[in-house]
């Protein structure tokens, strides 16, 4: 099915918008019209959720988050960029692992098992796409390549 990716991620930060501002914080969307994938948008609206999503938990208060896709080649990338905490290098590289979570869970107000950065891996897998994480100055950052669609 084809998935326009401006519209999906639109449609994902509308839904969040409403549980931004009880932080202080804003999506800002950068996104080219008509760049569209071949994909399952209901999972990949799952995957897009859950990157907003642990952007909103982990970003400091006040901050912006941005979104922003664009086409590259043959590809498109979409990226989900938050100020918050650096996350360590020890724990990036397990960040995509089942049950992994940056804080200790029975210690954390966050909620989740651990399981949501596994399965958007999986999801973008299936689509033919990358998931990569980067972390640094206090600024995390996910990019998700995908294959455009001819």
């Amino acid at each position: 099915m084809q998935v326009d990716l401006y519209a999906l991620l639109f449609q994902v930060a509308d839904e969040l918008y409403p549980a931004l501002p009880a932080r202080g914080n804003t999506a800002k969307i950068s996104a080219g019209d008509g760049l569209v994938v071949t994909g399952d948008p209901e999972k990949l609206a799952r995957v897009f959720n859950n990157l907003l999503k642990n952007a909103a938990v982990y970003s400091y208060p006040d901050t912006e988050i941005s979104i922003s896709a664009e086409k590259k080649g043959r590809n498109a990338v979409v990226v989900f960029r938050n100020h918050g905490q650096t996350i360590p290098e020890d724990k990036l590289v397990h960040i995509f692992e089942k049950f992994s979570r940056l804080d200790e869970a029975r210690l954390s107000d966050t909620g989740g098992a651990g399981l949501g950065l596994s399965i958007a891996k999986e999801i973008i897998s299936l689509h033919g796409g990358e998931i990569t994480a980067q972390s640094n100055g206090e600024t995390v950052t996910f990019t998700i390549t995908l294959p455009v669609s001819d």
